[in-house]
């Protein structure tokens, strides 16, 4: 004869947040310690990271001026095309350690193994021990989790943010107080100065929460939520302020904008165009191309998170999330309008509906990484899911959708493992099987033995897949603009992982080699073959890669020895050592140099900065020892582009000199 475990009601299940179960702090310090040492493991085989923000970083820890706007170089030329915030963390360690990897990337491990731990303390304070670890450990093991808290991006200060925001205003639902409204404003509005408008996809998820089960009547409700928002503008409003009204000749080129103007980059390049693909200054569409055809970030729709790109980065529990979300929320059935846990569920399935829509929709520049913003949500959904439907087993049709989610959650595996036939073949099986025979022997009631073989089956089908792509990142180094997490992938639309030395960053392509070797295309020396494809414009886009090269759109140049030592002769005699069209073809000689280097026309090398006129000022005054030829832009770019321009002058009036495959002007030397 079996019997159940279950108790009557999933509210039974757990002990209040005041409770604790001895076995809790020691699974607490086992999952943040553990995090930590998963995510410091093979940290500077991601070298620089983003070169883009790494000489950013470099810039402020030598001058605050440089700090306080997010200059490229500490000259202040022209800023990166973000807000500061997340580079001060980064520049304040660099100033105390020095420039270098670990310096700069321990940071971000930081700041996730904190994200970890304020989701645990979130998703407890509502749902008990087991929930909040289940969902500090999902957090912790998604894939592109793993990447992202170990890369220079803005992204891991945005998603501690955020998880604090719903931290406070889990507090706020509890006791209705003013001062976890105006933190959590407070909150969002400084993830404002990480990454701007999209921090902003988890306010209707916030306010609604509040609107909905905030203790106090609805006119003070009503009233809380406007002074969360005023601490929300005032959080984030005295930085934009200040850059807009500081007199535009004495501060660096807004970058991203063509006006040199933050609240039009806001708007613009990192506001509506992001939706509509409207990106003046951009590298191209994105979206779908007519006919069906693919934009440059992929299609667009519904199962965009489920695509090649994405899929492997976020996809693996957004089933069992959405399954979870439903249960739940019929589990609490007639619940008081305050219940705390029914708040909790509009505020993650809020958040995890309202930015899964967005990222789908979107029509502009998207990157896999991007989707590092659903993961609080996701992993919060199923640690809440997980307890309470173990916890109501003994209904039926709690069964049936505990079978639903383990079924999907199998075949969600299964999907997204086959993309990458030659990864760990043996795991998409064992799922398979595994996934098969737990989802059909939940449909009974087990006995206590069963009931932990199960639930110990059940934690192999969900994470098996998200660890083995963990395991794999950690292992793998990343670079460039657009990481990616886990094996490579084919299908993947329009960029494909590459990068110098093996490490993996985005290249042009459509997909991975077969031999899943190098996918920029190995070749001698450690180059890659990206100088040969062509983006948008007909403007190089991987750039040469190889030691000296350029560098490119979305590629660190990689200077030689030979290179650096010319350029550091009497490089202190020069404002900017060097001039180079794009950031990134910039960032290399400046993070090899430790000295300023201009940035030309900034990431994408189309921002009006400088004219030809002030560049011709620069040189004239002394300014500017070396132009450096290639990288964004050159040859077939836009011919009436300021970067074009200030190329084409250097190059009839000052003769070239290769240096290790490097072309140099010396500004100091022009034609007789």
């Amino acid at each position: 004869m079996t019997t159940t475990i279950a108790p009557s009601s999933p509210i039974e299940l757990e002990p209040t947040v005041r409770s604790r179960k001895r076995w809790e702090r020691p699974a607490l310090v086992a999952l943040l310690f553990g995090t930590l040492v998963a995510y410091l493991i093979n940290l500077s085989a991601n070298g620089w990271a983003n070169e883009f923000y790494a000489a950013a970083v470099q810039a402020g820890s030598q001058s605050w001026e440089a700090s306080f706007f997010g200059s490229s170089d500490a000259a202040n030329s022209i800023t990166v095309d973000k807000p500061p915030a997340s580079l001060w963390v980064m520049e304040l360690s660099v100033r105390v350690f020095g420039l270098n990897s670990w310096s700069m990337l321990v940071p971000q491990v930081l700041l996730g193994v904190a994200s970890v731990a304020l989701l645990w303390a979130t998703v407890r304070r509502s749902f008990g021990p087991a929930a909040g670890l289940i969902a500090g450990t999902v957090l912790a093991v998604t894939p592109v989790a793993v990447l992202m808290f170990r890369f220079n991006n803005p992204d891991a200060l945005l998603v501690l943010l955020m998880v604090a925001a719903a931290w406070a205003m889990t507090r706020a639902v509890s006791d209705g107080r003013w001062r976890w409204l105006l933190l959590t404003g407070g909150l969002i509005g400084f993830g404002f100065l990480a990454k701007q408008l999209q921090v902003l996809l988890v306010v209707p998820p916030l306010a609604l929460t509040y609107l909905v089960a905030g203790p106090p009547k609805i006119g003070k409700r009503i009233t809380q939520l406007f002074a969360a928002g005023a601490a929300m503008v005032a959080a984030a409003g005295w930085w934009l302020l200040t850059v807009e009204l500081w007199p535009a000749n004495s501060r660096p080129w807004i970058g991203g904008s063509q006006n040199n103007s933050i609240i039009e980059l806001t708007l613009g390049y990192n506001g509506l165009g992001r939706l509509n693909g409207n990106e003046t200054g951009s590298v191209g569409p994105g979206g779908e191309l007519p006919a069906g055809g693919n934009g440059m970030w992929g299609n667009t729709g519904i199962t965009r998170m489920f695509d090649a790109a994405q899929g492997g980065q976020i996809a693996w529990l957004i089933p069992a999330a959405l399954v979870a979300l439903v249960v739940e929320l019929v589990l609490r059935g007639r619940a008081p309008r305050t219940d705390t846990r029914r708040a909790a569920l509009l505020l993650w399935g809020g958040w995890l509906f309202v930015t899964a829509l967005v990222f789908s929709f979107m029509a502009g520049i998207f990157h896999q990484y991007y989707t590092v913003a659903l993961a609080p949500a996701v992993a919060a959904l199923v640690g809440i899911g997980a307890v309470q439907i173990w916890g109501a087993r003994d209904r039926w049709w709690v069964r049936c959708a505990g079978a639903v989610t383990i079924g999907l959650t199998t075949a969600t595996a299964w999907m997204l493992l086959s993309r990458s036939a030659s990864f760990q073949p043996w795991l998409r099986w064992s799922i398979l099987v595994v996934g098969v025979i737990v989802a059909v022997a939940f449909l009974f009631p087990l006995a206590r033995r069963q009931s932990v073989v199960a639930a110990l089956a059940a934690a192999f089908i969900g994470l098996g897949g998200p660890i083995a792509y963990s395991i794999d990142t950690l292992a793998s180094a990343h670079a460039g603009a657009i990481p990616s997490a886990g094996p490579n992938v084919g299908g993947m639309h329009g960029m494909r992982p590459g990068g110098e030395n093996g490490q993996r960053g985005m290249m042009p392509g459509g997909g991975a080699r077969p031999d899943g070797n190098t996918p920029g295309g190995a070749v001698p020396g450690g180059a890659t073959d990206s100088t040969a494809q062509g983006g948008p414009n007909g403007i190089v886009i991987g750039g040469d890669q190889r030691m000296g090269g350029p560098g490119g759109l979305l590629g660190g140049s990689k200077p030689s020895e030979q290179v650096v030592t010319m350029l550091e002769a009497n490089g202190t005699d020069y404002t900017w050592v060097a001039a180079a069209v794009g950031s990134n073809s910039a960032a290399g000689y400046q993070l090899a140099t430790e000295l300023p280097v201009m940035s030309v026309g900034g990431f994408n090398g189309s921002d009006p900065s400088p004219t030809l006129e002030q560049f011709q000022q620069y040189v004239a005054k002394g300014k500017i020892h070396y132009f450096v030829a290639g990288g964004r832009g050159g040859p077939g770019g836009n011919s009436e582009s300021t970067s074009s321009e200030i190329t084409a002058w250097v190059t009839a009036n000052y003769t070239a000199t290769t240096v290790d495959g490097v072309t140099l002007y010396d500004l100091t030397q022009p034609k007789a």
